[in-house]
């Protein structure tokens, strides 16, 4: 006997692919709900949604718990390092954490955006010949341990960085220092050339902001609220999509593809998991962007020698910034590579050697001058 023909499609009706969206999408809330959606009219689909969105819930609950456990011992190995290796002094400015690194000459290593004092020690040690110099590296406001200050009267300012670091000398009894300043270290850099001549050597500029930037955009605070103020965000960029973080921190695609691998092998192992974690670090970035549009100093009364260093394919930093230091600051010496982006990848030898050289000048001219002097007194005396 032939059964009617809607009792022998029964169960098994087709249904459109459609319905698996739910499922795709809701994982095992879309599979329950399409399964008691078409149980009765397609068994068939309706099983089948399910045993997706089971299958795509349990894939994702494996996933978070890997990479959450992943997060959370980078994150253990970054608190680690930051709870040693830097001190705090107290100033009249609060509390400032710094470290103090090697013997020999001192220079003040001022960080960039997403640093602190390990990015400041960073810095020293891909353009600074270790061996020679005192590296003095201070956490600017708002990053690491150093707090920012009361930001009405200007207390949070470029300037009151540059005389809080002028302070942090005092303590440590250091009478002058050659001055690096990266990237968005560079205004406090400035700021402290011009109001504490007196403690200055010398001043590099590297990748260094230097002139006014516009006002935070929408895109601006979405980064610097959300994005920088999540550490699983930064970190899950950072680990897995780090092509787009060095692109965004002015490395190009065309840069990145040729990067050399010991190079590589730095920006993955030592720069990049520096920056953990990015939320003890944000109120600083929000506090230099804030700044940025306030910037107008005089770089025509800079005195001391000044050495701009910067890519021309730097896509974070303008190179405009350069030259405009180049043209206003006396007798500046520029060096303005072709490539290496940002970071000046492909370059970080010969800007030691060109650093060296720079300071050995000066350090070579304040030592005869110091010689004249003390033989002068000797005279009269």
């Amino acid at each position: 006997m032939v059964k009617p023909q809607s009792e022998s499609n029964k169960g098994s009706k087709k249904r459109s692919l459609l319905w698996y969206v739910p499922a795709v999408f809701f994982q095992i809330i879309g599979g329950l709900v399409v399964y008691y959606k078409l149980r009765k009219s397609d068994a068939t689909t309706a099983r089948n949604s399910l045993f997706v969105g089971i299958m795509l819930s349990v894939v994702t609950i494996v996933v978070v718990v890997f990479l959450y456990g992943s997060f959370q011992a980078d994150m253990a190995v970054a608190q680690s390092r930051i709870a040693k290796g830097s001190q705090i002094i107290d100033t009249s400015f609060g509390p400032i954490e710094y470290a103090d690194v090697g013997h020999g000459y001192p220079v003040l290593v001022v960080h960039g955006a997403g640093g602190g004092y390990d990015q400041g020690i960073i810095l020293a040690n891909i353009l600074l010949d270790g061996n020679s110099y005192r590296v003095i590296a201070p956490s600017r406001f708002g990053y690491l341990h150093t707090p920012v200050p009361d930001t009405t009267n200007n207390k949070s300012s470029f300037a009151a960085q540059a005389d809080a670091y002028a302070n942090l000398l005092d303590k440590l009894n250091i009478k002058k220092v050659a001055v690096l300043g990266f990237s968005a270290g560079g205004p406090s850099s400035i700021e402290f050339v011009l109001r504490h001549p007196d403690k200055t050597s010398v001043l590099v500029l590297a990748s260094a902001v230097v002139h006014k930037e516009p006002p935070m955009g929408p895109m601006d605070y979405v980064i610097h609220y959300g994005l920088f103020k999540s550490d699983f965000a930064f970190w899950l960029i950072a680990k897995y999509f780090q092509p787009s973080l060095l692109s965004f921190f002015g490395v190009n695609s065309e840069e990145q593809a040729n990067i050399a691998p010991a190079e590589k092998s730095w920006l993955s192992s030592i720069l990049i998991p520096s920056m953990f974690p990015i939320s003890q670090r944000q109120p600083g970035m929000v506090n230099d962007r804030s700044n940025f549009a306030l910037i107008n100093y005089p770089l025509e009364q800079i005195s001391a020698p000044t050495l701009v260093i910067h890519a021309k394919d730097d896509t974070l930093v303008s190179p405009s910034h350069s030259l405009y230091a180049v043209q206003k600051i006396p007798n500046a010496k520029h060096i303005e590579f072709a490539t290496g982006g940002h970071l000046l990848m492909g370059h970080h030898q010969e800007i030691k050697s060109e650093i060296g050289k720079f300071f050995a000048q000066r350090h070579a001219m304040e030592t005869r001058a110091l010689l004249l002097s003390t033989f002068q007194r000797q005279i009269h005396l």
